[in-house]
């Protein structure tokens, strides 16, 4: 059975409250919405999950924005950063363990399977931020931008954002997270 990953998030979100619960552990109901910290499950109030709605379109249930960061995804995105995965395609099987759907192929589930981190300045360490970060459009960082009178920026898919990327203002200074 192939399933595209649209059909798999609209399932998660007929679960979205169950899906909450596990992965979102730190956060709570609120009315029509689970409230959390952020997508990763810290404790806090900005990121807010629709429990309720239509499948699709404005409203939908399984959407969520962190009004802190401007993130937004839906319940496959939570999945993915609340487990650390890094491929699309363990976030997706995590998905199929948690609705008990059959597994395509063998796949481990979060609890059991994380990455070795990658040595500091390697490729495989810039593939791994890459593919976490998110393209720019909607992000705090094109506002930044904007602001700064920078405007054509449709179209430029190697500028990426990751709210949580760190830097450092020196060569020999340590690394510093661009969150305060």
């Amino acid at each position: 059975m192939v399933m595209q990953a649209s059909d798999l998030a609209r399932r998660l979100a007929e679960h979205a409250e169950a899906v909450c619960r596990h992965y979102l552990s730190n956060g709570r109901r609120t009315g029509r919405y689970w409230i959390v910290g952020d997508v990763r499950n810290t404790p806090g109030r900005s990121m807010f999950v629709r429990l309720k709605g239509p499948a699709s379109g404005k409203g939908a249930a399984g959407k969520w924005t962190d009004a802190a960061t401007g993130e937004h995804g839906d319940l496959l995105d939570v999945i993915r950063e609340s487990c650390g995965l890094v491929d699309f395609h363990d976030a997706v099987g995590e998905a199929w363990r948690f609705l008990g759907l059959p597994l395509p192929e063998p796949s481990l589930g979060c609890q059991t399977r994380k990455q070795p981190s990658a040595p500091a300045g390697s490729p495989e360490s810039a593939r791994r931020l890459f593919a976490m970060s998110q393209p720019i459009l909607g992000t705090i960082a094109e506002m930044y931008l904007r602001k700064r009178g920078i405007t054509a920026l449709y179209g430029i898919r190697a500028l990426r954002f990751h709210p949580r990327c760190y830097y450092r203002p020196d060569v020999d200074a340590p690394s510093r997270s661009g969150r305060r």
